[in-house]
């Protein structure tokens, strides 16, 4: 795909695009069977949706409060994996549970194990990722060469991050839904074991709130807007079955030009309204016959020899 995901144009990858970390992860956690968003809107809705979450995996108060916590981060990236591993598939059984009820679910394995594929993909990439990066400390003279695998795989799973967080694992390939609920639930998650321990990491009760559930509440508030959006618009419901739900039918633009007549506005008369000039005449027999009478012959015919003497009846030159 050619535009805003560079060069790469969604076919095979060259030995030159795998020197790309953008373009090795778009490849590996965007592939062709994920569905693209059906509407512009949910698509920035999934936007946001994804920096609320990551704000809520990474941990942004360590920014607050003495300063960026490397350590720490690393450590929220594989509580955020283990988190992920497991309560994904917890989630999507529970779901499978619930269309069960309404339709055969046997036709969503292809589409499910293709996400469990994403998953394990992108979660021992961050493994990966987060062992490198601590063992750079005590590499010595090894860190000339693992810096360069560890910058790769930095950005890779930065890039993969953004993929997975859009599609969540391609669950859109199951059903619609699927990523704002894993979503919500994940970032819940993430934010639930800070709020039973009441651990607000060195900050004041008002800041720690708002770095918290900050980030929960915003991902659950546009994943609602989202799914709603998806039942109004295109009668997608969480609780529908995928093979089930109802036809999209799109709707009406404002502007749209009036549906044409089933008849013809306007039908000319049968018929020759000037009749036929060269068919018979009404009261008039044969157009080519004799005329009933002649019209300058009233009896006499004023060319023909006279009916008598204009001279006295007789002969002028006499006998």
């Amino acid at each position: 795909m050619a535009g805003s995901h560079g060069s790469w144009t969604g076919g095979s990858l060259t030995a030159r695009d795998l020197l790309k970390p953008k373009h090795a992860a778009r490849a590996a956690f965007h592939p062709a069977w994920i569905p693209e968003s059906i509407d512009p809107a949910v698509e920035q809705l999934k936007k946001i949706r994804l920096i609320a979450g990551t704000i809520a995996a990474v941990g942004v108060y360590t920014f607050v409060e003495g300063g960026f916590a490397f350590d720490e981060m690393l450590e929220n990236m594989l509580t955020a994996s283990v988190v992920l591993l497991f309560i994904t598939p917890l989630t999507v059984g529970v779901m499978l549970l619930v269309w069960k009820r309404h339709g055969d679910i046997r036709a969503l394995k292809p589409p499910l194990f293709n996400s469990l594929k994403l998953l394990l993909l992108f979660v021992g990439s961050i493994v990966l990722t987060v062992v490198l990066l601590q063992s750079t400390t005590a590499a010595g003279f090894f860190l000339l060469l693992l810096a360069p695998l560890v910058i790769w795989l930095a950005v890779f799973v930065g890039r993969g991050a953004w993929h997975v967080g859009a599609n969540f694992f391609g669950t859109a390939g199951v059903h619609r839904c699927l990523p704002p609920l894993l979503a919500t639930v994940t970032t819940w998650l993430m934010a639930l074991p800070d709020l039973l321990t009441g651990d607000l990491h060195g900050m004041s009760l008002g800041m720690g709130v708002l770095f918290i559930l900050g980030a929960p509440l915003t991902v659950t508030g546009i994943a609602l807007t989202e799914m709603r959006r998806l039942d109004q618009r295109y009668g997608i419901r969480l609780t529908s079955h995928p093979a089930t739900r109802a036809p999209f039918t799109p709707p009406m633009p404002p502007n749209a030009p009036p549906m044409p007549p089933v008849t013809p506005p306007y039908v000319p008369p049968q018929g020759n309204p000037y009749g036929n000039p060269y068919g018979p005449q009404p009261g008039n027999g044969n157009p080519y016959g004799p005329p009933p009478a002649h019209p300058y012959n009233q009896g006499n015919n004023p060319y023909g020899p006279p009916s008598g003497s204009p001279y006295n009846g007789g002969n002028p030159y006499g006998s």
